[in-house]
């Protein structure tokens, strides 16, 4: 199995996967946001901007699998922002289960001044809502549980991927 991971991180279809995966739950969180009028707060912003570093780190790994500087760059990214975004959904999911005074979220997003990504693209990165409000629930699950769910699974084949990179069978070269 991890001879077959290493050889499609070496390919550009699978990196195309990931990077089509995560920019498909980003534009299933849009729709969320305008098209069923949910309030994303700052959490859902911090969250969405995880799932974007997973699409980038796709993008970059789709780019030149074939690179191993580039591949390696794509999977510290990819893990780094499975990380923080089980982490984030984490924390939003104790913020919705046990909602508390000293227990909330910030009230704007916070962004370093050389990327206001809430200033450049309000529509996307501004944040309306109250971390502590369920607004959305599927089979009895909300959606920063979802999030801790697919974050695991992101990060579960990117530590696959990364270990397949260690661990994988040389093809013996061939004559003819």
């Amino acid at each position: 199995m991890l001879t077959y991971l290493y050889e499609c991180s070496r390919g550009r279809s699978a990196w195309f996967l990931l990077m089509i995966s995560a920019l498909a739950l980003d534009g299933i969180a849009l729709f969320f946001q305008h098209g069923m009028g949910l309030q994303p707060c700052v959490m859902c912003i911090y969250e969405r901007i995880a799932v974007l570093g997973i699409a980038f780190a796709g993008f970059l790994g789709w780019i030149a699998p074939r690179s191993a500087i580039i591949r390696w760059l794509a999977i510290v990214l990819w893990i780094y922002s499975g990380i923080a975004g089980l982490q984030l959904s984490w924390e939003h999911t104790m913020i919705q289960l046990y909602p508390s005074p000293f227990n909330t979220c910030d009230f704007f997003v916070n962004f370093p001044e050389w990327l206001p990504l809430n200033t450049w693209l309000p529509s996307v990165f501004e944040a309306s809502g109250d971390c502590a409000v369920q607004q959305w629930v599927f089979l009895k699950l909300d959606m920063p549980q979802w999030l801790i769910g697919i974050f695991a699974v992101y990060l579960l084949i990117s530590a696959l991927v990364l270990l397949s990179q260690f661990i994988h069978r040389k093809q013996p070269r061939r004559l003819f």
